[in-house]
């Protein structure tokens, strides 16, 4: 073939090139359609809410909405004494008003967040202000005298304002006082950052014991025949099988102080019957627990991980006068370092989120974080808080990807 011959094929003619263009845009849309239900399902599900939570954290007009007037004019307030008879008199008009429109408890609700036992103060307040005559800089001080402090002009004024970092300091066991200093709480208020650290203490402890379990058993699947790893396989899905509540509350009967294992311990000699252990309603019951909910999410990486690893490795090390040991050290082990990666931050993420096995299991001394951020949804219905505690969390989650990202490497993670 010449080069005459080959020169109308070097540009395609442009009917063909339209065509060309029409059929990649219509593969596009194509794939776009496949992907859309699952993109509109995660983006409902999963980035919305987490949008909410980082909103609700930092964002809490409720305050200023109930009553307007007055956070517009304690805004003007330089902070030094107390605020002027005019204040206190739009004060008691937006509590009349607040009221008769029965909001007045949103308000007395967010000041009370802010500064605990003020709800009680304006609830009673806004049930006798219609009595109380002017100036009220002196009557409302006389009707209650926290009217006459400072500091709880400092808290409207600073709950006034919509955007809050209030729930983020609470989260931390810190508070703001009146002159906007920042402050560690009182002792015996501090509650949250212990917990942050019991909540990553008994993860670690969770992926540790996940690890030292689950390695022998990816081991041995690993280095046997595929119908005997397969059977092994399916013991180790077993609990996927079952409820999540049901073995839960199996270990409940199991840990008790006059359950199986305590039976156990009695009848082999090792500890008297009036001394049982006990195993349950504290951190060792959340552990016990949970190592055996997770372990399974690392023996699925492992195993896929060292099924990869070819056998003459080990073999040619042995051949060149290393020891089993040696050669397990310095030539298996390393190979099976994406395999422990994506298994410990699999377990340590599901641990630090967990909710359900340490409410049942964990008792006092068990509780996690997730328990609290429960609480505070569900019972004191504190959602800022809650949304606070949930986005540190969400953060140390972040921070621990990047870690094994910047050690391991995402692209290395296999999960099975």
């Amino acid at each position: 073939m010449t080069a005459a011959d080959a020169a109308p094929y070097d540009t395609p003619p442009p009917e063909l090139k339209r065509q060309l263009q029409r059929a990649n845009r219509l593969a596009r849309w194509k794939a776009l359609g496949l992907v859309a239900p699952l993109l509109v399902f995660l983006i409902v599900t999963f980035i919305v809410p987490i949008l909410s939570m980082l909103t609700r954290s930092v964002y809490s007009p409720a305050f200023g909405e109930v009553l307007p007037h007055l956070s517009e004019a304690v805004q003007n307030w330089d902070g030094d004494g107390i605020p002027d008879e005019a204040v206190f008199a739009i004060l008691v008009t937006d509590m009349m008003a607040a009221r008769s429109q029965r909001t007045i408890g949103q308000a007395a609700t967010r000041l009370n967040y802010e500064v605990p036992g003020t709800r009680s103060l304006v609830m009673r307040s806004a049930r006798r202000v219609a009595r109380l005559d002017a100036p009220y800089s002196e009557s409302l001080p006389a009707l209650d005298p926290r009217w006459g402090e400072r500091e709880i002009w400092a808290a409207i004024k600073r709950v006034s304002e919509p955007v809050t970092p209030t729930f983020y300091l609470s989260a931390l066991d810190r508070a703001q006082t009146a002159d906007g200093s920042i402050v560690l709480n009182a002792e015996e208020q501090r509650l949250y950052v212990q917990l942050f650290w019991r909540t990553l203490w008994v993860s670690a402890l969770v992926m540790v014991l996940c690890l030292a379990l689950g390695f022998p058993i990816a081991y041995l699947m690993a280095h046997m025949s595929s119908a005997r790893a397969n059977l092994l396989m399916i013991l180790v899905l077993l609990p996927f099988w079952t409820s999540l509540l049901v073995r839960t509350t199996s270990w409940i009967a199991l840990l008790q102080t006059q359950g199986v294992l305590n039976d156990l311990m009695v009848w082999a000699g090792l500890v008297s019957d009036d001394g049982r252990i006990q195993l349950i309603y504290n951190q060792i019951g959340t552990v016990v627990a949970m190592t055996h909910i997770l372990l399974p999410f690392t023996v699925l990486p492992l195993y896929a991980v060292m099924r990869g690893i070819p056998p003459s490795l080990t073999r040619a090390a042995l051949s060149l006068g290393a020891t089993p040991a040696t050669a397990f050290m310095r030539v298996y082990l390393p190979l099976t370092a994406p395999g422990i990666g994506a298994g410990a931050v699999l377990v340590f993420i599901l641990a630090v989120g967990y909710y359900i096995t340490p409410a049942l299991v964990g008792g006092r001394t068990g509780q996690l974080i997730s328990n609290l951020i429960a609480f505070h949804m569900q019972e004191s219905l504190n959602w800022g808080l809650a949304a606070a505690l949930g986005a540190l969390l969400l953060a140390g989650v972040l921070a621990l990807y990047w870690l094994y990202d910047r050690l391991v490497g995402i692209d290395k993670m296999r999960l099975g």
